[in-house]
């Protein structure tokens, strides 16, 4: 259970930062969003669901993190991804931003919890 918390965690990471990236790139760009960015940001969401859950699985078998800082990072990185979905105003473009910032903010907290875990 520990291996596939540490694999999914290197998913977290890659695929957080490589969607938010291609969210202000697109942004940026004043490009509309393709299925496949919009598919990517969804993946991280899954992910970090999947990381939590994995997480969750390890405390209930009485496995802990050197560092209590860890929970709070993971949390609030699985928080930062999902509050787009009560915030983000109609407006696609805005909304990929919100999307787009929240994701990046979402890779900056599991980088932090991924250099407190052990």
């Amino acid at each position: 259970m520990l291996v596939a918390h540490r694999v999914v965690a290197v998913a977290v990471l890659a695929v957080t930062t490589i969607a938010a990236l291609w969210a202000w790139f697109v942004y940026l760009r004043r490009r509309p969003a393709s299925q496949l960015l919009a598919h990517l940001l969804a993946l991280a969401q899954i992910v970090l669901v999947a990381q939590v859950g994995l997480g969750l699985l390890l405390l209930s078998d009485h496995r802990r993190a050197t560092h209590k800082l860890h929970y709070a990072y993971g949390t609030l990185a699985l928080a930062a991804v999902l509050a787009p979905w009560l915030y983000a105003p109609e407006e696609p473009r805005r909304r990929l931003a919100w999307f787009g910032g929240a994701t990046l903010v979402a890779a900056a907290l599991a980088v932090r919890a991924y250099l407190t875990s052990s």
